[in-house]
């Protein structure tokens, strides 16, 4: 079985800490398992640890006022997630959730995060690129719901999952899933029955090839 000290240094995050650093989080940190469609965290829970992600699939979302389910991201192995208890959350706005699959997680108490940003000032500024870099999605996400209608969205969704996900089969690029067309709704803002006309259009167009856990994009140029 892989240490937890092996894990933090294939981490990005971790890499401007030191060895001793690195030991000290190791022997703080706690190795999680959790079946599938269990919760990593539920809304209005207390928020003080981030997670790394190792093995499996997580959704980060939560629930408009009506009960419907809102996917805010999916999160992928190694991957942050539970991160706005650094940023003064003192409860969870969301939940995490895995999809359908067992995970495994590394949980770290923000306790000691913050300890370890007050003399390595290199932590602070990589957390903050990482947040950054989440808030500039989040924000990309909401003005395609401004100005984008719901065909736009669900091929963005297609374009943007294969470019940061996907590899090479001959001339064509696929990515791999674990989503039901019901999340992919919810990830942009449409209906289930949306998604379902959309992806059967582009499939009848021959632009791109799909089934339940991978979607194949013929020619990303005429997408």
């Amino acid at each position: 079985m892989i240490s937890k000290k092996e894990i933090i240094n294939d981490l990005p995050l971790f890499a401007c800490l030191s060895e001793e650093e690195k030991d000290l989080l190791a022997q703080r940190a706690e190795l999680k398992k959790k079946p599938k469609y269990s919760f990593v965290f539920l809304s209005d829970e207390p928020s003080n640890s981030i997670y790394f992600l190792l093995k499996g699939t997580i959704k980060i979302g939560t629930h408009s006022v009506d009960g419907k389910e809102i996917i805010k991201s999916i999160i992928h192995p190694k991957a942050l997630f539970g991160e706005m208890c650094l940023l003064g959350e003192e409860k969870r706005l969301n939940f995490a959730k895995a999809m359908n699959e067992n995970i495994e997680f590394l949980a770290i108490n923000a306790v000691d995060i913050f300890s370890l940003m007050k003399t390595n000032h290199r932590l602070s500024a990589q957390f903050m690129t990482q947040v950054g870099s989440r808030l500039r999605s989040a924000e990309s996400r909401l003005e395609a719901l401004i100005f984008k209608d719901a065909r736009s969205r669900i091929i963005d969704f297609l374009k943007d999952n294969v470019l940061r996900r996907g590899r090479k089969v001959g001339f064509e690029m696929m990515f791999k899933h674990s989503l039901t067309q019901q999340d992919i709704a919810n990830l942009t803002g449409t209906s289930r029955q949306t998604v379902t006309s959309v992806l059967n259009e582009l499939k009848k167009d021959n632009l791109i090839y799909f089934n339940r856990k991978s979607i194949l994009i013929r020619d990303m140029a005429k997408l």
